[in-house]
């Protein structure tokens, strides 16, 4: 270690630490940017994220071009590594605005009509986490698309900071897709979930094996669908299947196909006796 001197010596460890940061400052977009954008992007697409407001069709027109600019200055970091300009993807994206919202209203109905403790859409989409994951993931999953580098992973693990759901980009997700209560729940990237899915908290879909060498291959399941997966159950590789309106029960551990149609459950034995039953006998749990 280098000892501290006076006036103006510049300790090695200074020197190497500027060397290291030059590559990242030149190819690294702003952390705090990229989530700035999903929020302001969300709050346009629903006046339920902010307090914005708009007074005709042309204010939010404007504001959608004000953020195209933005993401444009975001994304210019990355233009040595991503496939075009910063300008054609940020065009290409401002045109799946509509898309991403409609998708969205459908989550936002699915969550609707599948949980029986939400009283309106309102409510769904400014205070449901999953809600919440599931937009910011649709929003991360088009830069995904377009190749575009680190960009889309911050997007969803600022999600996954708010939501504690870790939502991979690269997933792929279809419509009307449901997750309650949400805490815990992992998708893997080369995840392919069908339609109308439902999953609840401390859901995994992973993969078997974690080995770098597996990278480009399909690694976690394939959920078709209409299949609703309950709390903590764990589905795992790439060549695993949930066949279509498929109920997975809690707790279930799966590495292999099941068809359509199938009920899946851990079945375990729980007694109840009487306290009365064991007089003085001490009952010890040790935890």
């Amino acid at each position: 270690m280098n000892k501290k001197k006076s006036g103006n010596h510049i300790s090695d460890f200074s020197v190497k630490l500027y060397k290291s940061r030059e590559p990242v400052e030149s190819l690294m977009p702003e952390k705090i940017e990229v989530q700035n954008f999903a929020d302001e992007f969300l709050q346009i697409l629903f006046p339920h994220f902010g307090k914005k407001v708009f007074y005709s069709p042309e204010d939010i027109e404007i504001e959608l071009l004000s953020l195209r600019k933005k993401l444009i200055h975001i994304l210019k970091p990355l233009k040595k590594t991503i496939k075009g300009t910063a300008e054609e993807i940020a065009e290409i994206f401002c045109a799946k605005s509509a898309e991403i919202h409609d998708s969205l209203i459908l989550d936002a109905k699915a969550i609707l009509d599948g949980d029986p403790a939400a009283e309106n859409i309102d409510e769904v989409i400014v205070a449901y986490p999953g809600f919440f994951a599931i937009a910011v993931y649709r929003i991360a999953h088009e830069f995904y698309k377009l190749d575009v580098p680190i960009f889309p992973r911050i997007l969803t693990e600022y999600a996954h900071q708010q939501t504690g759901i870790d939502i991979h980009p690269g997933a792929t997700i279809g419509k009307s897709f449901f997750i309650d209560h949400g805490t815990g729940v992992v998708i893997g990237e080369t995840t392919i979930i069908g339609e109308n899915v439902k999953i609840y908290q401390g859901v995994t879909l992973g993969a078997l094996s974690v080995e770098k060498i597996l990278a480009n291959t399909k690694r976690h399941p394939t959920i078709e669908d209409n299949v609703v997966i309950y709390s903590g159950a764990t589905i795992l590789g790439g060549q695993t299947t949930i066949g279509h309106h498929s109920i997975i029960g809690g707790n279930v551990w799966l590495t292999e196909t099941v068809p359509p149609y199938s009920v899946v459950y851990n079945k375990s034995e729980i007694k109840v006796r009487n306290a009365k039953d064991f007089g003085n006998e001490p009952i010890n749990f040790v935890i």
